[in-house]
């Protein structure tokens, strides 16, 4: 009866659930590319020999990493409005602002962690390789992107992959702002059949699915790198 049930809300409200699968997978892959590129800079911030640089960044990254990602989420979406900052409408993009709202927290949120990874992962470098480079004419900032920084990427991959799935689980926080992400759109589904179990019980399913190809993804990315260093 149970299984019976989840066939029919997957037949009947496939397409509730696919948009909101859609609309999870733009936050997840736009808060970490984001997150990714703040991330390195708050890293090069934070391992910069300007203290006020290293300072600004150690409190940003402990604020982020010591702050839940709800409180971050209602202070961008209903405290920046209240200072005079908001997020414009865009007619042919419903929710505009709602879906930038949950991309800017999910990318700051992201960045923290992000920026750990990656400084951690330049750390694990031989300090050898920095001044080889620079003994070879390059200025720091070429050596570190140069030579550093792709030796860095092999050791982080991992970790940044984790990230990505960290991110799509915990986009699910954006539903409490009415972003039509999938767990959004399960509560819809909810609402409309009382089913409860069933809809939560594919939305499970869905999230699974995601995680899983996208960890395989990530491991078949990291064979290949590891197979190319040989």
């Amino acid at each position: 009866m149970f299984f019976e049930t989840v066939w029919k809300l997957i037949t009947r409200y496939g397409h509730f659930f696919t948009e909101g699968l859609r609309n999870t997978l733009i936050i997840a892959v736009v808060a970490v590319v984001a997150g990714t590129f703040l991330g390195a800079l708050m890293a090069l911030m934070r391992m910069s020999k300007v203290t006020p640089l290293r300072w600004l960044a150690t409190a940003y990254i402990e604020f982020f990493r010591g702050t839940p990602l709800m409180v971050q989420l209602m202070f961008i979406f209903y405290g920046l409005p209240m200072i005079g900052v908001s997020f414009p409408e865009i007619s042919f993009i419903p929710d505009f602002p709602r879906f930038m709202a949950g991309i800017v927290a999910m990318s700051l949120n992201s960045c923290a962690y992000v920026a750990e990874v990656i400084r951690s992962g330049i750390q694990a470098v031989d300090p050898g390789q920095m001044e080889a480079a620079r003994s070879l004419g390059f200025r720091k900032g070429e050596a570190m992107r140069i030579v550093v920084l792709p030796q860095a990427i092999r050791n982080i991959l991992p970790a940044l992959g984790n990230e990505f799935v960290t991110v799509i689980k915990e986009s699910s926080v954006v539903s409490v702002i009415g972003i039509a992400d999938l767990m959004y759109r399960t509560n819809g589904v909810k609402a409309k059949t009382y089913n409860t179990l069933e809809c939560l019980f594919v939305a499970a399913i869905l999230y699974f699915i995601t995680t899983f190809f996208f960890s395989k993804l990530i491991s078949f990315a990291e064979r290949r790198m590891a197979h190319e260093r040989k």
